[in-house]
């Protein structure tokens, strides 16, 4: 005898056991398992009217039985949905969809766990949200998981998780008038292989709202088309933003066209940004800046940037890091080389307790390798590495005060000013380096370095 649905659920009625789903609402969802439908609940898709009631019992009944409640293809208009412990929210991806029609957010949670969201189209309907909410508001909840879900339209920004746990995965975020995720004081939190284009201030934020460790892993997502709507001088127009958050990860992103950054760590210590693509950058493509102790900056390749990595504000304790095996190229200054004392046109620019290692620039038309600023430079080695066609090969602070530096066994080629020069601050006042180091710069090591 074929067991279908029908027979199965007669059987375990007739044999007293209890079906967890009443035949009145099962549906099959799109995996394969069962589940209640959620028009059996007098929801109608593609229906002018409100349907966050119907919707809520929906929501509140699937929960309750621990089983998916599926949304067939269509659009279901509804605000300020609850989702409780154990909801799961299943659709068509690219056909079923749940549109903004009033509220401070389309679906919140608070203190809950266990909530899965997938194959779900959440639009915004460019209709604006208050301060402190998203589009989806997720808050102190355990085992959040996303996927295979799109966000459209929203008027603020698209995911706003705080203080949750779980993973966000291959979904598309476009249109964000602010930015299209933005985690706060995550408890265990992946996002990984998502598509962001086209937010108004930033692709993902990571932040907290006092230093501390986080370990949130950002991996795998294309980033594209970051504008810095709401301005200011860097928390705006970058495509991952970490703050005051340790221990994240930030690795194999593909990043393109942001007002800013790719990925800018301010106070966020022991960052690991490694293997992203990255280009089309109109400040540093990579920072890691204030107030942060350890960074890791490896293997990433930046084509077109104001400049391709800093590592700064040893004034503010900034320091301990490693920048090996990165790729940077076509630099710009955009007319002017320093702004305010904000650098343009270098390949790498680093002050403390630092190894620039194995690195490859081309096209720097300030300087490929900068050391220190005035006073603030201290214990930096710089080896192996391969800089080509940059007006200043490696630039290293001379001021008093600066400390010590070792430049040793670098390949430069093509400059036109000079393949080593001591510098204090955008003053040159020492002769090529690379032949000979003047005597008093005792802090310097300079050997080994091929001038071709």
């Amino acid at each position: 005898m074929t067991l279908d649905r029908r027979t199965l659920l007669a059987a375990l009625t007739a044999t007293g056991v209890s079906a967890p789903v009443s035949a009145t609402y099962a549906a099959a969802t799109p995996g394969g398992g069962f589940g209640m439908d959620v028009t059996k609940f007098g929801v109608r898709a593609n229906g002018i009217d409100d349907q966050s009631r119907a919707l809520q019992e929906a929501i509140n009944a699937a929960a309750g039985s621990r089983v998916p409640l599926f949304f067939p293809p269509g659009v279901y208009r509804a605000g300020d949905l609850v989702l409780p412990s154990g909801a799961n929210l299943v659709g068509i991806a690219g056909a079923s969809r749940i549109a903004l029609g009033y509220g401070a957010s389309l679906a919140a949670s608070s203190r809950a766990e266990q909530i899965t969201l997938s194959g779900l189209t959440f639009d915004g309907n460019s209709r604006l949200l208050p301060e402190h909410r998203g589009l989806l508001t997720i808050r102190n909840t355990r085992d959040f998981v996303m996927r295979d879900c799109a966000v459209l339209s929203t008027a603020g920004t698209g995911l706003l998780l705080e203080s949750c746990d779980g993973e966000v995965s291959n979904n598309v975020f476009t249109g964000a008038l602010k930015a299209a995720i933005f985690s706060l004081n995550a408890t265990g939190l992946a996002i990984r292989n998502n598509t962001i284009r086209n937010a108004g201030n930033n692709g993902i934020l990571v932040w907290r709202s006092e230093k501390g460790d986080d370990g949130t892993i950002v991996s795998g997502n294309r980033i594209e088309d970051i504008a810095a709507r709401d301005g200011g001088s860097g928390q705006n127009g970058n495509g991952i933003n970490v703050f005051r958050a340790a221990n994240v990860i930030v690795s194999d992103n593909r990043i393109r066209n942001c007002a800013f950054s790719a990925v800018r760590g301010n106070a966020a210590s022991n960052l690991q940004v490694r293997g992203n693509s990255a280009s089309s950058l109109g400040e540093v493509a990579i920072y890691s800046e204030f107030d942060f102790e350890g960074a890791v900056i490896a293997n990433n390749t930046i084509d077109g940037a104001a400049l391709g990595i800093s590592v700064t504000n040893f004034n503010h304790g900034g320091r301990l890091a490693v920048v090996q095996g990165n790729l940077i190229r076509n630099l710009v200054t955009r007319g002017k080389a320093f702004v305010d004392q904000e650098a343009r046109g270098i390949g790498i620019g680093v002050e403390a307790d630092t190894i620039v290692s194995g690195n490859v620039i081309e096209k720097a038309p300030v300087a490929g390798i900068w050391l220190g600023w005035k006073e603030y430079l201290r214990d930096v080695a710089v080896t192996g590495n391969i800089v080509r066609q940059s007006r200043i090969g490696i630039a290293v602070q001379v001021s008093k005060g600066a400390g010590s530096a070792l430049v040793a066994d670098n390949l430069i080629s093509g400059t036109t000013m000079g393949a080593i020069l001591g510098m204090d601050g955008l003053k040159r006042v020492t002769n090529d380096m690379s032949a000979e180091k003047p005597a008093q710069y005792a802090q310097l090591t300079i050997s080994g370095n091929r001038v071709q």
